[in-house]
């Protein structure tokens, strides 16, 4: 395998804007561009991929293409696939998977499959032939041929172009009676249904979209978690993710990242700060952070070595582009009788993105939510040969597919909330990117 090494822009926003670069240069036709801390990786031309839909299951290696039904434990399946796939192909066996998984993965864990029609995607993965990883230290290229290799350090190095011009979307439409199914849900709860779910909804954006330049100008407005750009098959889709749906490192430690409870961000120093202060000391607010933190404790001791449960950062505020939250960080530390795909399994969909209880909050989005949910509060997901895993949360994020452009928010609904305020949070959260939308032409659909 050939690896180049060269000097690798100097800040995260030049890293990210030669990413982007790559992306718009039309070398490769499917990619991850996938940025945690101190790196921005660029995965490209897949040598194998599995697709995942509610009926079938696809496997690409070269010419090849399987296609079958499949039953069973999504996980499960999943897993077995990329070890039979690592184990049958040389040029797989090392490499990092990335990739995404929708909310509808979760359907059959809370026996909800009979709300989705056939063919829904479920999951998308791929093991990259190329990988461009760029840190402080220099960018590193493996996978490519040297006449690649050549390309990508040329555009890599292309000084960034002018700062394209966006255009903002009205956010404030209610197309989906937000607040009508806001209220549905707040009377099941006051009913004992369930204590909390997540209901979203889906804007639609009227031109299409350059998802890649839309990255690179929202990401120099957002502070995320972690932040990912990708075109796999026909989505395409940016985003600026709040938080950890799961992570389990080298040594075993599973990590999850609660959010719950909102304020608006960036109107100002005197408001933010007067919002920080209503959000600290909000009932509402507060109640629906500590369920979140007592569902996620209750899942990561489900894989965990009983005794090593930890909570830190109880609580604290952080600040996500349009947006600041309540949040805390949940720690323990995977059992030998559990794999890094038990914890997925356990801790998605994200609390914070589905509800509580789980089964009958999954169920309510289901009935409630308009419409399929899709990548929208899915995760992206990246799982080495080693054994680590990352599941990023998504939202705060760009959708694409030939026929449509569109974004999707949602906020938490407990016994407390009010169809308005709930309506205004999603408002906030889709300015984290509907500001910074870049039209691919000037032609509308």
């Amino acid at each position: 395998m050939t690896t180049t090494e060269f000097a690798a822009p100097e800040t995260t926003a030049d890293q990210v804007a030669a990413v982007s670069r790559l992306a718009r240069s039309g070398l490769f036709g499917e990619y991850v561009v996938y940025e945690r801390l101190g790196a921005v990786v660029f995965a490209a031309d897949p040598l194998a991929t599995i697709e995942l839909d509610t009926d079938r299951i696809r496997v690409t290696t070269g010419d090849r293409v399987s296609d079958e039904p499949w039953t069973g434990r999504p996980v499960t399946v999943l897993e077995r696939t990329l070890d039979q796939l690592r184990m049958s192909d040389p040029a797989a066996a090392s490499g990092t998977v990335y990739g995404w998984i929708g909310f509808e993965f979760c359907a059959r864990s809370f026996d909800a499959q009979h709300h989705l029609r056939p063919g829904i995607g479920l999951a998308h993965l791929m093991i990259p032939r190329v990988e461009v990883t760029l840190t402080d230290h220099g960018v590193t290229v493996t996978g490519a041929s040297d006449a690649e290799a050549a390309f990508i350090a040329n555009v890599l190095g292309t000084a960034p172009e002018p700062t394209s011009t966006p255009r903002p979307i009205d956010v404030t439409v209610d197309e989906t009676d937000y607040r009508e199914r806001v209220a549905t849900a707040i009377a099941e709860i006051r009913k004992g249904q369930y204590d909390k779910v997540i209901l979203s909804r889906r804007v639609s954006v009227p031109f299409k979209v350059d998802i890649a330049e839309t990255y690179r100008l929202g990401r120099a407005h957002n502070t995320p978690a972690r932040s990912f750009l990708l075109r796999l098959g026909t989505l395409e889709a940016a985003g600026f993710s709040p938080e950890l749906v799961a992570a389990v490192d080298l040594d075993g430690t599973v990590t999850t990242e609660p959010l719950a409870g909102t304020r608006a961000f960036g109107r100002g120093r005197d408001s933010d700060s007067a919002a920080r202060t209503d959000l600290e000391s909000d009932p509402k607010e507060i109640v629906e952070h500590a369920v979140s933190v007592r569902a996620s404790c209750t899942e990561v001791s489900a894989v965990a070595t009983p005794g090593t449960l930890t909570v830190t950062d109880f609580m604290s505020v952080r600040e996500r582009g349009s947006v600041q939250h309540l949040a805390s960080t949940v720690q323990g530390h995977i059992s030998p009788h559990h794999t890094p795909w038990d914890a997925l399994e356990v801790l998605f969909p994200s609390v914070t993105a589905s509800g509580i209880p789980k089964h009958p909050a999954v169920d309510a989005i289901f009935r409630l939510d308009n419409s399929p949910r899709n990548l929208y509060s899915g995760a992206v997901v990246t799982f080495s040969a080693a054994g680590e895993l990352e599941a990023t949360l998504v939202l705060r994020a760009v959708y694409q597919t030939p026929d449509s452009t569109w974004l999707r928010a949602g906020a938490g609904v407990i016994a407390q909330s009010t169809p308005d305020r709930e309506f205004e949070e999603t408002c906030e959260k889709l300015t984290s990117v509907s500001p910074y939308l870049v039209p691919f032409t000037d032609i509308e659909r």
